[in-house]
């Protein structure tokens, strides 16, 4: 293992983002690494591949970030992409009920691939969109807590809790690499995002 000049290892893990079509993955991926929205950006296409590296509790942690196309057409290739995966986030639309529906699949086909050695967060998208939501954050955290997932409530356009988002994954990963003392799921930190949604509903991410 490659080690960093401090002489700690290098720590690489491969994120892989799911979920329906237009429920904002690539906004959440594009927040993150370059701090901008594109109000124009188009569906993905397959797969699209970034990395980035975030220094935590005075460690490296390298960041693989898959972000998958939520068409059907690109499903039958969405496994190869899992299978490695330390981490998937399950993205869902606050805005779309049927987006919400789907979690539930997609983190079945996670632990279909994965079993128990994987991190897996429910993030729900587009919370700028406050007179078009239609599932609740009430809802999400009851999800989340009936499939033993992480969840957490985003906005892509508004940059809100996109960076606790992947401290978030970062801190889970690094306490994975820790010796284990129980049996007991990896838990991740509560968010401490003071930010506010920005409640402007004009010119929101399709992709």
């Amino acid at each position: 293992m490659s080690l960093e000049q401090n002489g700690n290892p290098r720590l690489r893990f491969k994120l892989v983002f799911l979920g329906e079509q237009s429920v904002g993955k690539t906004s959440l991926v594009t927040r993150f690494m370059y701090d901008s929205f594109d109000n124009t950006c188009q569906a993905t296409i397959g797969i699209d591949f970034l990395s980035k590296s975030i220094d935590l509790e005075g460690r490296t942690v390298h960041l693989q970030i898959w972000d998958t196309a939520g068409q059907e057409r690109f499903r039958s290739i969405i496994p190869n992409y899992i299978r490695d995966s330390k981490v998937a986030v399950v993205v869902y639309d606050v805005t779309n009920s049927t987006s919400f529906q789907q979690t539930s699949r997609w983190i079945e086909q996670v632990r279909s691939e994965r079993g128990a050695d994987v991190i897996i967060m429910l993030a729900g998208n587009k919370t700028d969109l406050v007179d078009r939501r239609q599932v609740s954050t009430a809802e999400g955290e009851q999800k989340a807590k009936d499939l033993n997932v992480t969840f957490i409530e985003t906005s892509g356009k508004a940059g809100y809790n996109v960076k606790q988002l992947f401290q978030q994954v970062a801190s889970a990963l690094l306490g994975m690499e820790q010796p284990k003392v129980t049996d007991s799921p990896v838990k991740l930190l509560p968010s401490s995002s003071t930010d506010k949604p920005n409640t402007d509903n004009q010119g929101f991410c399709q992709c």
